[in-house]
This record gives structure tokens, sequence and C-alpha cells, in this order.
């Protein structure tokens, strides 16, 4: 008899994609947390964001870590909770970058172009170490993780951009706006993982009608 995990071809539970995912814990966790503290010494709201980027990265894959092997209709529902804990931290950033366009602070454009480039060296190291598996652990917590990998350097080049912008310029407007592009890549990833969470909750009940049938 089949159970629901026959509807795809999911292949996480190998000791190296376990492996793989505990090692981008370690790095999203702990430089979420230095960089949140880098963030809050420079008073730049572009390196916060993308603290709480680390922050929530490590967080989503935490779950994906613990939730291998449970059935796929409970691995769907981790990856609801996943996008909407994601969509949550995206409002934040935009309420409180709306905060600072009010109250406008130059932030200190050496420290964020340091933590910027550091975090895009973790960035990369994350993704290569994900690149493996990315085809082979197909359900949405594994598309969730290898996601927020590959599209976190591109917000890292945006920190680095935005440094450069505000050391030329003198204001704060360009790491504002990278805050703001930060907390939209926070939403359009977001929907994507509640996209893929519903769509394998569909696999799933399909497949447990098959159950049933037979």
């Amino acid at each position: 008899m089949a159970d629901d995990d026959d509807d795809v071809d999911f292949q996480g539970a190998s000791p190296a994609y376990r492996r793989a995912l505990g090692w981008v814990v370690a790095l999203n966790l702990g430089y979420g947390a230095a960089e949140a503290i880098g963030g809050l010494l420079a008073g730049s709201q572009a390196l916060k964001a993308d603290a709480l980027d680390f922050l929530g990265d490590g967080a989503i894959t935490l779950l994906g870590l613990l939730a291998i092997g449970w059935p796929l209709a409970r691995r769907a529902r981790v990856a609801m909770l996943q996008g909407l804990f994601l969509g949550a931290l995206g409002l934040g950033v935009l309420g409180t970058t709306a905060y600072r366009v009010l109250v406008q602070r130059v932030p200190e454009a050496e420290m964020m172009g340091l933590f910027g480039a550091a975090a895009l060296a973790v960035n990369v190291a994350a993704a290569l170490i994900l690149a493996p598996h990315r085809r082979g652990a197909g359900d949405a917590n594994a598309r969730a993780v290898w996601l927020f990998s590959r599209n976190d350097a591109l917000g890292n080049l945006a920190v680095l951009a935005a440094a450069g912008l505000v050391a030329w310029t003198g204001t704060a407007w360009p790491d504002l706006a990278v805050a703001a592009v930060v907390a939209g890549l926070f939403l359009h990833s977001a929907w994507e993982i509640l996209r893929d969470a519903r769509r394998d909750l569909r696999r799933a009940g399909a497949g447990n009608g098959r159950t049933q049938g037979t």
C-alpha cells in the first residue's frame, strides 16, 4: 500500500543531506547574531534586515532538518509555518524601515561594507554546501532552504552596494532602500514557500485518497 510520501521524490533523509543542513544552520544562526550586533553598532537598517534574514534562514533550515522523515503532510505544514514566519519578518523590516525614514541617521558605511562582505562569504559557503543536494530533496522544506541560500547572496551584494552609496552620498537613503528590497525578498520568498507547501498538501491528500481506495 502506498503512503503519502510516495507522491514526491524525497531523498532528503540521507546522512549527507542532514550534515549539510547542520552546517547551514550553524552558519546562518552564528553569523545572524554577529551581524545583528554589527547593525546596531553601525546604525544600519540594511544590516539589521540582513541579520534577520540570516536568523530566519537558520530557523527555516533547522525546522527542515527536524522535519526529515516526517510524512509529507506534516512537512508541508512545517513549510507553511516557515513561510508565515518569513512573511512576518518581511513586514517587520518594512515597518522599521518606514520609521527610520522619519528619523534618519546616516549609518557607518565602513562597517556596513565589512559585514556585508562577510555575509556574502557565509552565504556563498552555505549555497556551495547545499548545491549538491538541491535536486535530490524534493519537498517544500528542501526547496525553501535552497531558495534562501541562493537568493541571500544577491541581498548581500545589495548591502555592499548600499555601503558604497552611503559613503558617496553621505545620506541614509541607500541603506533604507536596500532594507526595503531585502524585505521584499522576504515577502516574495514567503509566498513561494507557501505556494509549494500548499502543493505538497494537495499531493499528500491525493496520496491518502488513493491509499484509502485500495
